[in-house]
């Protein structure tokens, strides 16, 4: 398949998943038929399961909350495949994929895995595919079943290193006059895989080494004025700086860490409880961090820009710079917005995500 027809059949399969259609993720000869944990309906799960119970499939991360044996594939992909017994009903299983529904309708155990075998790289593609559609990272899935072969498919090798294939090309450049920065450019970049839009904002004269900020858009923060992160306060003082020194801010469509808003609420939520960010994102099933810089790479090459001084405290966004080919000659301290709501937060980028606060 040509990476046009690849990535065309990966946005519908992303799609179909947002809408709680049944998707099959293609091994060579081995499929697996999944359904969205959090969108499944009890009609749309009894057509899964024509013909088999379905498993639950879970990541590592939330398999580790429930204290569920993990499970690797031998290609090292990571997914865990667990029976559903009795008495896991509908409700019972979307309580154990979802932390937050878990609290009104508690999971039972004990829980008992089976091995995915030769379904285990499908199954781990699979939650890719829902990490990708912005759905909590929780499928229910059984061996692609014959004669349902009108199910949208896609390739689980193209899922997983979709990733790192994304292209990009530029969509527009305007004059854009910002408050605080009224000489600017707004460069809008649109994925070719069919993913949301980024935007370049060029204040002044970049120069030959510009000052560079990664901006991940926060709604909450940035246009609510949340008081539980630090990222509004953070995108004005550095609209601000570049203003006065010329650079580029990336804006970057990866809301809360990679994992989309309506997660990062659910993530709210259990912080409400008592949990960290990374502990929160953690038990929802995914990763601590789930953003993709290389795009900013890629965006920055486009701009003519190999070489910045990174205005972040946070070292792994140079270390990922690096990889994709911009040297990074100076990390430059960032650091607004502290007050009495988000003192844990930032205790927490200090303590486990190692940003130098």
């Amino acid at each position: 398949m040509t990476n046009a027809g690849s990535d065309r059949a990966l946005a519908r399969a992303v799609d179909d998943l947002r809408r709680g259609e049944i998707v099959r993720v293609i091994d060579g000869d081995h499929s697996l038929d999944v359904l969205a944990a959090e969108l499944a309906t009890p009609q749309r799960l009894a057509e899964l399961e024509a013909d088999t119970r379905a498993d639950l499939l879970l990541t590592p991360e939330r398999a580790q909350t429930l204290n569920i044996l993990n499970q690797r594939s031998a290609a090292g992909a990571d997914a865990v495949f667990v029976a559903r017994l009795p008495w896991q009903d509908l409700l019972t299983s979307i309580a154990t994929a979802d932390p937050v529904s878990d609290l009104s309708v508690p999971f039972k155990g004990p829980f008992a895995t089976r091995e995915g075998g030769a379904l285990a790289f499908a199954g781990a593609a699979g939650l890719q595919l829902a990490k990708r559609a912005a759905l909590l990272p929780a499928l229910f899935a059984v061996p692609g079943q014959a004669g349902k072969s009108d199910r949208l498919g896609a390739d689980a090798h193209a899922i997983l290193e979709w990733r790192r294939a994304a292209r990009l090309s530029v969509v527009s450049r305007a004059k854009l006059p910002l408050e605080g920065a009224e000489n600017a450019t707004v460069v809008a970049f649109r994925p070719t895989d069919g993913g949301p839009e980024h935007l370049a904002l060029v204040i002044g004269d970049p120069g030959p080494v510009p000052l560079v900020r990664l901006h991940s858009a926060c709604l909450t923060g940035d246009v609510l004025g949340s008081l539980k992160c630090d990222c509004g306060p953070q995108l004005r003082a550095a609209f601000a700086r570049i203003a006065d020194e010329g650079g580029i801010l990336l804006y970057l469509q990866q809301e809360g860490r990679g994992i989309g808003l309506l997660n990062k609420l659910r993530a709210y939520q259990l912080q409400d409880q008592g949990f960290d960010t990374v502990d929160a994102n953690l038990r929802l099933g995914f990763g601590e961090d789930e953003r993709d810089f290389d795009l900013a790479a890629a965006m920055l090459h486009m701009l003519g820009v190999d070489r910045v001084r990174l205005l972040s405290n946070n070292p792994a966004k140079s270390e990922a710079l690096a990889a994709g080919g911009i040297a990074v000659t100076e990390l430059v301290p960032h650091s607004f917005g502290e007050n009495p709501h988000n003192v844990r937060y930032l205790e927490t980028k200090r303590d486990r995500q190692g940003h130098r606060l």
